[in-house]
């Protein structure tokens, strides 16, 4: 007997055994027991810790994160951008432990569906094949006999119609083959996906003039490059010697002068070499981006004027704005009379509790994104007015009593001239500026006009700024006798004026106390007339630029008037319930013109229409509060511009009712000219000047 099986008899009896003393005492227990208990015990490793009870019971919270342990922390990798090696802070985290690609397809899924279905028709197939050839056999059977028979009494010829039987029942024991369905493919195919259309792609080409090409060519001998040599010997030389004589703050500040200049050229070497082309690309960009603007400005005519007898629209265009402006009002508009795209925007404000920096900027149209020139001053610009035979010549006037020339053609932020305490600035703001004539040294001379009632004539004579009081204003009738009986007079506030388009000694002033003076450059002392024009300080006066007799005022009174400068009443009166900001004049005809109110509108008038209200009266700035400063009629283009009290300028199409020409007649031309226009006014001023005598 095998050891194995005696150790299984002996475990057996030895159970029994236990089984009848636990039957016969339930409290005895046999020796396989401890046996039993024995081999239950837990074996302890050798080196177990041996812990009590409470440790046993204590918790260890462990957290399982989603970080990999194994991942690198420490990978480095190159960067082209800096040229060195960088430590990479984001490390993949993520590690795969198993991946299979599979092939098996979920039986609910359509793809499942479809191949049940067509398991489905090649098993009932191969049943209907076998269901035939058992059918054929037992045929073939019953037919066995009748054939013998028949070969017995004659052997003739199968007849035509046995053959085709048979061709019939060969084709039904054929089995029929299933129709082959084309698999698609698992991997990229999609079930009820949708394709959208796509248009055909199309080639837009423009062809451009080439731009002008000119071939250089030069030789360089010895001669040449030594006298280079030798002239920047000599400019070395002379810089030696300056500084020789210099004091010593002034050479330290002449060495940080030239490390800027130096600097600034270092920079400035490869921009300036394509300014020029950086922006034309920069204006065909904003061609682009503004192209429905642009299209409405050279195209675009408001149909509905056709349905509307005497009134116009105006259309917003571009609007123009910087952010180091932003906070500034625009208190001067004046277009370029040589490059009619272009515009200068004075920045400062009429607030004088709110006084800081003032702005010169000069927009083109062309881009309307960003200035073409930005000039920036300590104080605030009130006015300005560019040369007409110079157009690179800005004056300004400022809240601080000086005025300045500004040479676009030198572009740096300081003036080119400006005026001082020593050299007769105003006390006051100066509130308009007047570019005139040359004299008779041919001097470039410019007038201004300030609140401490004083009208200057300014000549350029030798880079510096002479100046000549023309005029003092004096308020009529209010000398007061001080001490000792001396007569003192009070000066009147200059705010506005406007010279003669023919008689050039003679001018206009318009004042605080809401008079207009008529002057003369010739006599300093006097006033060739007075006019009550407002009962507010007048904002702007202007002459008509085709009728030489016609001006125009304008006063916070929110009153427009228009004057025939040979009487003392005027012409027309306009309320235009607003306090008004700035008239202008239309340079396409003498009876249109605009004005501006502090509530947002923009008025419109054509006398020759309606001489009794604006053919066009219209909100222009977003916001009720925005106030609008000014405005200025294009030279050419139907346009005009105009800025508020938040820095930014907005461009308006006029619509063609608002600047409609004489219709033309059968067989007669139509007449143009300075002299229809000074006509057609002079017609309006004669029906009032009628009416006048009789009231």
């Amino acid at each position: 007997m095998s050891p194995k099986l005696q150790h299984r008899r002996q475990s057996n009896t030895v159970s029994r055994g236990t089984r009848k003393r636990d039957e016969d005492s339930g409290t005895e227990v046999g020796e396989g027991a401890d046996e039993w208990a024995q081999s239950k015990a837990a074996v302890r490793p050798p080196d177990q810790l041996e812990l009590t009870d409470a440790e046993l019971k204590e918790e260890f919270t462990r957290i399982l994160t989603a970080n990999n342990p194994h991942a690198p922390q420490n990978i480095v990798r190159y960067s082209f951008k800096e040229g060195t090696y960088k430590l990479i802070g984001f490390v993949n985290q993520l590690a795969v432990h198993y991946s299979h690609v599979g092939n098996l397809i979920p039986k609910d899924s359509d793809e499942g569906r479809r191949q049940h279905y067509r398991d489905e028709l090649v098993a009932g197939s191969q049943e209907s094949a076998k269901v035939v050839i058992s059918e054929t056999e037992i045929l073939e059977e019953d037919e066995e006999p009748k054939d013998a028979e028949a070969e017995a009494g004659s052997q003739t010829d199968i007849p035509a119609a046995e053959a085709a039987e048979k061709v019939t029942e060969e084709e039904l024991m054929a089995p029929k083959q299933p129709r082959e369905r084309k698999l698609t493919n698992q991997f990229n195919f999609s079930e009820r996906a949708s394709q959208t259309f796509n248009n055909p792609l199309r080639d837009r080409e423009c062809q451009m003039e080439p731009p002008p090409r000119t071939n250089f060519s030069a030789t360089a001998n010895q001669w040449e490059i030594y006298d280079a040599y030798v002239e920047e010997l000599k400019k070395q030389e002379k810089t030696k010697e300056k500084e020789k004589t210099k004091t010593p703050v002034a050479k330290k500040m002449g060495k940080m002068a030239m490390r800027k200049m130096t600097s600034m050229e270092s920079q400035s070497d490869d921009i300036t070499k394509v300014t020029q082309a950086a922006k034309i690309v920069e204006r065909m960009v904003n061609q682009n981006t503004y192209d429905d603007v642009a299209q409405d400005f050279k195209y675009y005519e408001d149909a509905a004027d056709e349905y509307r007898d005497q009134e116009g629209t105006l259309l917003p265009l571009w609007k123009f704005q910087n952010d180091k402006a932003k906070r500034l009002a625009v208190t001067a508009l004046c277009w370029n009379p040589k490059y009619k795209d272009l515009f200068a925007v004075g920045h400062g404000s009429y607030d004088f509790m709110k006084q800081s920096r003032g702005m010169l900027l000069l927009y083109s149209m062309k881009n309307p994104s960003f200035p073409e020139y930005i000039f920036s001053s300590d104080s605030g610009i009130m006015c300005l007015d560019m040369h007409v035979d110079h157009p690179y010549l800005v004056v300004v006037g400022h809240y601080d009593g000086n005025v300045a020339i500004y040479n676009l053609k030198k572009p740096h932020s300081q003036p080119a001239f400006r005026s001082s305490a020593k050299s007769g600035k105003h006390t006051d703001p100066v509130w308009q500026v007047k570019w005139q004539k040359d004299d008779m040294d041919n001097n470039l001379n410019f007038f201004s006009v300030s609140s401490d009632g004083r009208i200057v004539s300014w000549t350029l004579v030798k880079s510096e700024l002479v100046h000549t009081d023309v005029i003092k204003l004096k308020v009529e009738s209010s000398s007061t006798e001080g001490l000792e009986g001396l007569q003192l007079h009070t000066m009147g506030c200059g705010t506005a004026f406007d010279f003669h388009k023919e008689i050039d000694y003679m001018f206009l002033v318009g004042t605080e106390e809401g008079k207009i003076y008529k002057c003369s450059k010739s006599y300093s002392s006097q006033f060739l007339d007075t006019y009550d024009a407002h009962n507010m300080a007048v904002d702007a006066v202007s002459w008509n630029p085709y009728h030489t007799k016609v001006f125009m005022s304008c006063s916070s009174d929110w009153t427009v008037k228009i004057w025939d400068h040979t009487i003392k009443t005027p012409m027309f009166i306009y309320d235009l319930n607003s306090a008004v900001g700035d008239v202008a004049w239309a340079p396409y005809s003498s009876t249109v013109f605009a004005a501006v109110t502090t509530n947002g509108k923009t008025h419109v008038f054509d006398l020759s229409i309606n001489k009794y209200e604006a053919i066009c009266n219209q909100p222009v700035v977003a916001k009720k509060k925005n106030k609008i400063t000014h405005v200025q009629f294009n030279p050419i283009h139907p346009i005009i511009i105009v800025g508020d009290d938040r820095g930014h300028v907005t461009c308006l199409k006029l619509s063609p009712n608002l600047r409609k020409m004489p219709k033309e007649k059968k067989g007669q031309e139509v007449q143009k000219g300075p002299a229809v226009e000074i006509a057609k006014l002079d017609k309006l001023l004669n029906l009032v000047r009628e009416v006048k005598p009789k009231v």
